[in-house]
């Protein structure tokens, strides 16, 4: 089966919202997959991250699961449960729970966050194959104005 190309006017009739969402679950689910190929998930990638002084942390010390639940709040999604997702990374060794449920990262855990973080090119680059950079950063500027036009946060 193949698919005809839509004219240009065709397109400009077509929704933003729709496409947006579209866009967005579908680079979401690729890149879940695509980590998850690679034994992690993006919610536990995210963990790491928000509890290491070197990344999202703004001062790398440990945090519960609600203050981290907060932390990420505008782009977890409502399945993400991190409580669950923590489990194995307490399990591999790349994270500790203190008394007061905190949970820390471990010089593992740092190794690992490094380790991981090196996939994000590769997994960048598969979604933009085929997308000139000028291409990529007039979309974005589109679709920024688009938020300014409707109120949103830009």
């Amino acid at each position: 089966m193949t698919t005809q190309n839509p004219s240009d006017a065709a397109l400009a009739a077509q929704p933003a919202a729709y496409w947006t969402g579209v866009a967005y679950e579908s680079l979401i689910a690729f890149t879940r997959a695509r980590q998850a190929e690679l034994g992690y998930t993006q919610p536990q990638f995210w963990l790491l991250r928000n509890l290491s002084e070197n990344d999202l942390s703004p001062d790398g010390k440990g945090r519960t699961v609600p203050e981290l639940r907060e932390a990420m709040a505008s782009y977890l999604r409502p399945e993400d449960d991190l409580a669950a997702e923590a489990e194995p990374l307490l399990g591999r060794g790349w994270l500790t729970r203190d008394g007061e449920g905190r949970l820390w990262l471990t010089e593992a855990g740092e190794e690992a966050r490094v380790g991981l973080k090196r996939n994000a090119p590769a997994i960048r680059d598969a979604i933009h194959e085929g997308i000139d950079d000028a291409d990529y950063v007039t979309a974005l500027k589109v679709l920024r104005r688009m938020i300014g036009n409707t109120g949103g946060a830009v």
